[in-house]
């Protein structure tokens, strides 16, 4: 198993919910300094967004409860002890990723913030080109064939 490259090792560095704390706050900052970005007014777009942000965060818990519960890692990069396979890891190989992404939009429309949500896309990006990819091989190295039928029958996102 080969290690991640220096900047894909130096970005592992910051945990995953801080990637997307850190980009939602950037795209906040932008559209409080610029005075853009802005939601119309809409009596059903807080509680749209409540909903979101609270489907994301029980996934999000959800997936993360099952990990603690079976002793496994959540860091990524570090080797899994347990190839977690039920729950909502039927549906998506990475329900915690999908949640937090559910909750940053929710948030989003919760504040009526259009910039968070249109950098939202390059977060998923580097989750999904950066994070995943490591740890989808250190899954491979570990847990070899098991993985494979996994990986099979479950996509990585939805």
């Amino acid at each position: 198993m080969k290690p991640p490259g220096k900047l894909a090792g130096a970005l592992l560095m910051i945990p995953v919910p801080w990637v997307f704390v850190l980009t939602y706050l950037m795209g906040a900052g932008i559209g409080s300094v610029f005075h853009i970005g802005r939601f119309p007014d809409s009596r059903f777009l807080t509680p749209a967004g409540l909903l979101v942000l609270a489907l994301g965060c029980a996934l999000a818990a959800w997936g993360w409860f099952i990990f603690q519960s079976r002793g496994t890692t959540r860091v990524p990069g570090e080797v899994s002890s347990t190839l977690v396979t039920w729950g909502p890891y039927q549906f998506t190989r990475n329900p915690m990723y999908v949640g937090l992404s559910l909750a940053y939009l929710g948030e989003g429309c919760i504040q009526h913030q259009a910039i968070p949500i249109i950098l939202l896309p390059l977060t998923i990006g580097y989750v999904n080109r950066v994070v995943i990819p490591v740890e989808e091989e250190r899954l491979h190295a570990v847990f070899g064939r098991e993985y494979e039928r996994y990986t099979a029958t479950v996509r990585r996102w939805l």
